[in-house]
């Protein structure tokens, strides 16, 4: 199996196995509210990250799952990540300007597909959608 084939089918587990947990969201309720259960944010047709802001733990994975149609990225800002921290892009790639040079090629999360990655670093980790860049942006706040 090839990485990409892994990250997706583990992808999918781990959400379904979350399914159940995280309840509804409403206006009342801040979304990413950094309960153990809320590490799956899902990419919709809407152009959105749900939720836009995520609070997590050190050592903690997060799944971004497409639950539409439309293909979007996961893509770290490189330049805004703190020090030590590593980048993260779906497709694996290294480099913020590696991840725009080759998407949609590689790097696109389609319709019920999967992105995960597991945070090692305190911080703020702001990250966007190549392609709908102008909006769809999110922030996975990472704490000790």
């Amino acid at each position: 199996m090839d990485r990409r084939t892994i990250l997706r089918v583990s992808g999918v587990t781990l959400a379904a196995g979350l399914a159940g947990c995280g309840g509804s969201s409403s206006a009342d309720t801040p979304a990413g509210s950094g309960t153990e259960n809320d590490t799956l944010v899902e990419m919709t047709d809407d152009l959105a990250f749900e939720p836009s802001e995520l609070t997590v733990s050190v050592g903690d994975t997060v799944t971004w799952e497409n639950t539409g149609s439309v293909p979007h990225s996961v893509t770290a800002y490189e330049d805004e990540l703190p020090d030590g921290a590593t980048y993260f892009a779906s497709g694996g790639f290294d480099s913020e300007s590696a991840a725009r040079d080759n998407y949609p090629t590689e790097g696109a999360v389609g319709a019920d597909e999967t992105y995960e990655h597991t945070f090692e670093t305190a911080g703020e980790f702001p990250y966007f959608c190549i392609p709908h860049e102008s909006g769809m942006k999110g922030t996975i706040v990472v704490e000790s």
